[in-house]
This record gives structure tokens, C-alpha cells and sequence, in this order.
């Protein structure tokens, strides 16, 4: 099977090409003689019921400096590609879901990873509320009277940024710490959107585990340890990654939320856990393959196109 792949993703050319998850999708689909478009979600363009963009044909390889080559730019209409990945990092803004709209046009005809429309009505913090009894103690609100009151119930708390990623924007507030409504000003004063705040989970140091799963099975983890003095764990601000296999618990959070991902088309999907809770369901540019692929001797990459080639198939 030769399929034509349009991949929506960020630069090419700032990649991290032993880190990045998209990378290795590329490379995989190019081993398996798919032909691969590159374009950038300006790129992405809708008139007269088309829905097109502006892309390059794409080949890529494992070589520092010397990763990727890009032909001359076309137009191409994304209804006959056999598969769009929507693979650029957030923010999950109005440029986001104005994304999804447009897909939502060309799919399922054109295959797009994840489903466009699922990916819009699942929001990582949002999504996992879905599922009863996997969540630490939490609130949504802009309320302050109702964060003072979780806090006072709850202590050691957590807040961030309900549509932030990465790491950023997140406050550990200690009981002692006076700084809940600074945060709260600062927070409605760059944010329309509610805040989320959490019980703190002091399993945290010992990790926060990444799991990915594939058409909602489990296929593979990676513990990602923060550094001493630090509560977050993603690797951009330091996290060490760690071999990791699934506990009972795990495994059982994986079973909650396994059907609804398989019924929703979200084939790549990454879920967060500290102890014993699941905290974030990210479905929009989820990463750890290469990482989970080095400690396990595993290639996760092929899972993924093993599963979209049946789905096409």
C-alpha cells in the first residue's frame, strides 16, 4: 500500500531529530514508500468547498544538520490526500480549532490523525473530567472565592493554565505560600479562559509518567522525573526520562479511557499519570515515541501506521 500523506506540523527545519515524535512518523511512513507533503497550518486555506494548502513534497532522514528536503511549494487539495496528520504543538487556541473545522471537511475520505472534530471537543485538561474516578481533586473556575475554598480544603494545591502544554504557566502553591491571588490576577489578566487547579500530588517526584496509547491500547510508558527542587517533569525544563512499565493501576486507567479514545478515531493518543491519577489526555501533538522506542527496543512509529493502514485498508 503506497499512500500520499500531507503532514500539518511546525517548521521542519527546527525539529529535534532524537526527540521529536513526528519525525519518526515521517521517517517511518517514507520507509513503507508513502509520499509525504509538509505545510504549516497558515498553509491551510478553504474556498468554494475546497480545502487546500500550500505544501511542499517532503523527504527526511536521520542526519543532524541535514534532516529534511523540501520540493517547490504547490497547492494541493487535502481531499485527495489518504492521510493528513495534524500534528502542531499548541497553544489549543481559536487558530486551533479553526484547524479542526476545515479538516473536519476532507475527513473521513481523507483519513486525518486524530479526528479532527474529536480532537476540538477534547481539550487535554477538559477531556479526562469525562471519566468519573481517574482525576486528583479538581476545580475549573475563574472564581477566586472558589479557589481560596480549594485551597483551604485541599492545602498543597496545583494551578495552570486550563489550555496551557508544555510546563508553562504552572504554580506549586504551598499552604503557606501567599500568592493565590496573585496568580489569579495574573492568570485573568493574560487569560480569558478559567483556570484548573489541583490537589498537589507529592508522587510527582518520582514522576510523571507518559503513555502512549495506539487506537486505545496501551503500547508503551516512559517515567519523566522533574529535577531536584523542580515540580514539573516535561523534558523541556529539565525532566529526565526514565525505563517505565505499567502498574496495575495503569493499566486499569488505560481499560477507563481505552474504548471512548477507539470510538472517538484518536489512534495517537498520550496520557499523563502521577500516582495513582490520571491528569491530561493529549490527543492534539502528543510526543515520547523515540524516547519509549530507545529504553524498550521498540518502534511505536510502525504501531501507529499498522493501525492507520488497516483503518484504510
Amino acid at each position: 500500500m503506497s499512500l500520499t500523506v500531507a503532514i500539518q506540523m511546525d517548521p521542519i527545519e527546527s525539529v529535534d531529530i532524537n526527540g521529536d515524535s513526528t519525525f519518526v512518523l515521517a521517517l517511518e511512513a517514507q520507509a513503507r514508500r508513502h509520499s509525504l507533503y509538509h505545510y504549516g497550518p497558515g498553509d491551510l486555506s478553504y474556498r468554494d468547498g475546497k480545502v487546500t494548502a500550500r505544501a511542499r513534497a517532503l523527504s527526511v532522514r536521520r542526519e543532524l544538520g541535514n534532516h529534511h528536503s523540501l520540493g517547490a511549494e504547490e497547492v494541493i487539495d487535502l481531499s485527495q490526500m489518504d492521510v493528513v496528520l495534524m500534528r502542531q504543538d499548541p497553544p489549543f487556541d481559536m487558530s486551533y480549532i479553526t484547524a479542526t473545522h476545515l479538516l473536519e471537511k476532507i475527513h473521513p475520505k481523507t483519513l486525518v490523525v486524530n479526528d479532527p472534530a474529536s480532537v476540538r471537543n477534547a481539550p487535554e485538561k477538559i477531556f479526562v473530567t469525562q471519566f468519573e474516578g481517574v482525576l486528583p481533586p479538581t476545580l475549573i473556575s475563574s472564581d477566586i472565592n472558589e479557589m481560596k475554598a480549594f485551597r483551604e480544603e485541599h492545602k498543597d494545591i496545583i494551578v495552570k493554565p486550563l489550555y496551557g502544554n508544555g510546563g508553562a504557566g504552572v504554580f506549586h502553591l504551598k499552604p503557606e505560600d501567599e500568592n493565590l491571588t496573585v496568580v489569579h490576577e495574573l492568570f485573568t489578566q493574560f487569560y480569558r479562559e478559567p483556570m484548573i487547579v489541583q490537589k498537589y500530588l507529592p508522587e510527582v517526584r518520582k514522576g510523571d509518567k507518559r503513555i502512549i496509547l495506539v487506537d486505545g491500547e496501551p503500547v508503551g510508558a516512559i517515567n519523566r522525573v522533574p529535577q531536584e527542587g523542580e515540580s514539573r517533569s516535561n523534558m523541556h525544563v529539565g525532566g529526565k526520562a526514565v525505563k517505565s512499565d505499567l502498574t496495575p493501576r495503569e493499566e486499569e486507567l488505560c481499560e477507563i479511557i481505552g474504548p471512548s479514545l477507539k470510538e472517538q478515531g484518536l489512534i495517537f493518543v498520550g496520557i499523563d499519570v502521577i500516582g495513582d491519577y490520571l491528569t491530561e489526555i493529549n490527543v492534539t501533538s502528543p510526543t515520547g515515541l523515540q524516547e519509549i522506542n530507545r529504553y524498550d527496543d521498540v518502534k511505536l512509529e510502525a504501531n501507529i501506521w499498522d493501525c492507520i493502514e488497516a483503518k484504510i485498508g
